[in-house]
């Protein structure tokens, strides 16, 4: 690379950073560290533990956000600095240290540009993950228990902390359906990407054939809001109250701890059962209500009822987002975006955030073939 490209190069890492930079609105941010600094100062913020800990958690993420803008914008003037001292004397060492600069800076800045995905009024926020089995039988359910244990497993390599809040098992293996809250930075913003049915093809270890068997399971997501503002008529809401069941303990299998709350208006059902209370399952509960109820509000402002209740799409052949084919071949297929991988196992331990980019960067399919 000679003096020129080098400097040419610095010219358009500056004008990539600051087009990527106006769409981050780093101020915003930077007001948002600002407000989640003073409620987590507040010495009245400690009787509420578990929102103690949510603020504590925000302020460093933010804070590492931050960091990393600024410390582009560092780099970048150290580079223009260090150009600008070339054009006045050549330098070999520090020629090769700007060189090495620009390297880094533009791996850096790719890494930034992942934030300007994230421009929904709530992708900075935790997330509601609740996943459904749908067609198959057990091989559904089984496969519901796998996806269960794939976003467990990215949220780990995320960095993000989860909550289950309810997992209903099934009477001979895997999973009927479960909810878990994702906590981070963006947690929603990454995995509205996944809102479908999922499909698995498969060898079935239940089929005494063991024959190929297809199944598929329906992943929703919300952001969970804090101090979401929705009015609920009491007269709206069915309540009951269970003893749940499963690997839950003692006290789980006598006392009917379990909490389930369906909004009659809208058919939206709320099962809570891993906290030990019947309260504190019911208070978390209506916030999982609430949280969904201001999505379905939002979703329909935006679009007419029917393209809402088309959004749900059944758990069933044909309306898969994404195929995992076992056999006769290992696939991973996104339908949206054409984007696939031939490492299945990678992809159910948790390494799906390519295509959660994928898709948030709008990529289409061009082949137009379901070939999975």
């Amino acid at each position: 690379m000679t003096l020129l490209e080098l400097t040419q190069r610095a010219q358009e890492l500056r004008a990539t950073f600051d087009e990527l930079r106006s769409k981050v609105r780093v101020d915003a941010l930077k007001k948002q560290l600002s407000e989640a600094r003073s409620q987590y100062e507040d010495p009245s913020i400690w009787s509420d533990q578990e929102r103690a800990v949510t603020l504590a958690r925000l302020v460093q993420q933010l804070e590492d956000e931050i960091a990393k803008v600024e410390g582009i914008e560092g780099a970048l003037s150290d580079l223009e600095a260090a150009i600008e001292l070339l054009h006045e004397a050549h330098d070999e060492e520090m020629f090769s240290h700007a060189t090495q600069l620009a390297a880094d800076l533009e791996q850096r800045i790719e890494q930034f540009r992942l934030l300007t995905l994230f421009n929904e009024p709530y992708d900075k926020n935790d997330a509601i993950l609740t996943l459904h089995a749908g067609a198959g039988g057990v091989d559904a359910m089984d496969w519901t228990q796998m996806l269960m244990r794939m976003y467990l497993r990215w949220a780990e390599r995320q960095g993000y902390s989860v909550e289950v809040v309810d997992v209903s098992r099934g009477e001979e293996a895997g999973v009927k359906s479960c909810t878990i809250v994702v906590k981070g930075l963006y947690a929603y913003g990454y995995l509205r990407a996944e809102k479908g049915v999922h499909r698995l093809v498969r060898l079935s270890p239940f089929d005494a054939d063991h024959r190929r068997h297809t199944s598929f399971a329906l992943v929703d997501v919300v952001p969970d809001i804090e101090d979401v503002r929705i009015e609920i008529n009491p007269e709206d809401l069915e309540m009951e109250t269970f003893r749940s069941g499963g690997a839950g303990g003692q006290h789980q299998n006598k006392t009917e701890s379990g909490v389930r709350i369906t909004h009659k208006p809208t058919g939206i059902t709320v099962t809570v059962t891993e906290e030990r209370s019947q309260v504190q399952n019911r208070d978390r509960a209506m916030k999982i209500l609430k949280a969904r109820l201001h999505q379905y509000y939002e979703e329909e402002r935006k679009r007419s009822i029917e393209e809402i209740r088309g959004n749900v799409r059944s758990a069933s052949w044909g309306n898969q987002i994404r195929s995992y084919v076992f056999h006769p071949y290992n696939l991973v297929k996104d339908h949206r975006t054409g984007y696939s991988r031939g490492d299945v196992d990678a992809v159910m331990d948790g390494d799906i955030t390519d295509f959660m980019v994928k898709y948030l960067k709008g990529e289409k399919s061009t082949d137009g073939e379901d070939d999975a």
